[in-house]
């Protein structure tokens, strides 16, 4: 779940389905903490080591109990951040993880959105910097996207 503050835009959500998602991950057995954020796409997938012919889109060692973990999004796409959401929590993107627990997530990466008022399309929203600022010219007001924030929801 993600929540951010928008102004004068809605329908935040990832610019396509080669995404690079950001993670850092704990693993379940060790409870040890990623140090550093892993990447993961919808469209990449790998095999799982003794999982006969299984893929998923992140395949993790641990590097403290070498247990191998995995995660694999739901076929569902990402949902969109909308201005109905603005400063509350909701769902972006949902994950089926075995034996490990994302922990963070970095927005980093090119997102889209669009202006509330007339609609302008904004394609290039790069969120790298955890913030975005622009002007909508159609409507006349300033646009921006401001201190996005995460937190997971075990279904």
């Amino acid at each position: 779940m993600v929540v951010t503050e928008l102004e004068n835009v809605t329908n935040l959500v990832p610019a396509d389905d080669h995404f690079e998602y950001f993670f850092q991950v704990k693993c379940n057995s060790c409870h040890e903490t990623h140090p550093n954020f892993v990447s993961v796409n919808r469209i990449e997938e790998r095999e799982v080591s003794g999982g006969k012919g299984s893929s998923a889109h992140l395949v993790w060692r641990c590097k403290n109990c070498k247990r191998e973990h995995s995660a694999k999004f739901e076929p569902l796409p990402p949902q969109p951040y909308t201005a109905d959401h603005n400063g509350s929590f909701a769902p972006l993107i949902t994950l089926d993880c075995r034996g490990l627990e994302p922990v963070s997530f970095d927005p980093r990466g090119i997102w889209k959105c669009e202006g509330v008022e007339k609609g302008t399309k904004f394609s290039e929203v790069d969120l790298s910097e955890g913030e975005w600022v622009d002007y909508d010219e159609k409507a006349a007001v300033p646009v921006s996207v401001m201190n996005i924030e995460s937190q997971w929801a075990r279904a």
